[in-house]
């Protein structure tokens, strides 16, 4: 708990104040004017800053866990280095804080604003990003080879496929993973047989934008029409190779896919057996040659 003489602060005047190193845990400043006020190294941990205006405030280092700032204003404030664990910034107007080395977890951003981010240090060009929560990971990104390294290695060799998942046609789509890890490559076999939800919708268009390429075998399609409409208007670079068993015929809207180029040629395969001996010559070859051709 924080001292007496600090526990009460609510609608208080401590704009400028300096206020290092300070014990203010559960401490209630709701409402009060903290314009620029330094607070490096403090302990707010529980504090209310509900409504508080924190613009241009010092918070380097400082202990946020559990903080209410509902609704507070920190525009420009300096959060270099603190910790923010479970703290409470909806509604809250984060624009051009300065975000760099922050531990941000289970923080609650509902209505916050969070334009203008800035995630790099003050001697460093200035970076900008709109969410404090991946403001870390977009830093680490950019600034570790090693974590450029694997991003690159999963978007050359990911393939998503795509298909139906009941009986013979999940024998297909199985065979089509092993030949293709054998191939060096690594298969993403996403089974879209529950319900259509948003979540499931935007997982697929997350994992097509991490793929080299796309199969997706449109024989007796189901969810194929739904799966591609969240990939192929949206993603030009990402090639999609269709595959069909001979005999079927395609589903009535895929001539809409057609005008797309980066939607391929289909190739109708007669059995399994010859989609695999074809797999680079029908499949991979065509993929290759388009995922080059955009990102030459």
């Amino acid at each position: 708990m924080a001292s007496p003489a600090l526990q009460h602060l609510e609608g208080a005047n401590l704009s400028f104040a300096r206020i290092w190193d300070a014990n203010l845990v559960e401490a209630d400043l709701s409402g009060a004017d903290l314009r620029m006020a330094d607070f490096s190294r403090a302990n707010l941990s529980g504090a209310d800053l509900s409504e508080a205006n924190l613009s241009d405030a010092i918070l380097w280092g400082a202990g946020l866990k559990g903080a209410n700032l509902q609704g507070a204003c920190l525009r420009c404030a300096q959060l270099h280095d603190a910790t923010l664990v479970l703290t409470d910034f909806r509604g809250a107007d984060l624009t051009g804080c300065h975000v760099w080395g922050v531990s941000a977890w289970n923080v609650k951003l509902e209505r916050a604003k969070q334009q203008n981010l800035v995630i790099t240090p003050a001697n460093e060009p200035e970076i900008t990003v709109d969410n404090i929560e991946v403001a870390q990971f977009i830093y680490l990104m950019l600034n570790n080879q090693k974590v450029r390294g694997v991003i690159d290695t999963i978007t050359s060799k990911a393939v998503l496929i795509l298909g139906r998942f009941t009986g013979e046609r999940k024998a297909v789509l199985d065979a089509l993973r092993e030949e293709l890890r054998k191939r060096n490559y690594a298969p993403i076999l996403f089974d879209f047989s529950v319900p259509a939800t948003r979540d499931i919708t935007e997982t697929i268009s997350l994992l097509a934008r991490m793929a080299r390429f796309v199969v997706a075998d449109i024989t007796d399609a189901k969810s194929i029409p739904q799966e591609l409409a969240v990939i192929v208007s949206d993603l030009p670079s990402v090639p999609v190779q269709p595959l069909l068993l001979e005999g079927s015929a395609e589903y009535s809207m895929f001539e809409h896919f057609k005008r797309y180029p980066w939607v391929l040629e289909t190739y109708t395969y007669p059995s399994s057996e010859r989609l695999i001996a074809d797999l680079g010559e029908r499949v991979i070859g065509p993929a290759e040659k388009y995922a080059r051709s955009v990102k030459a």
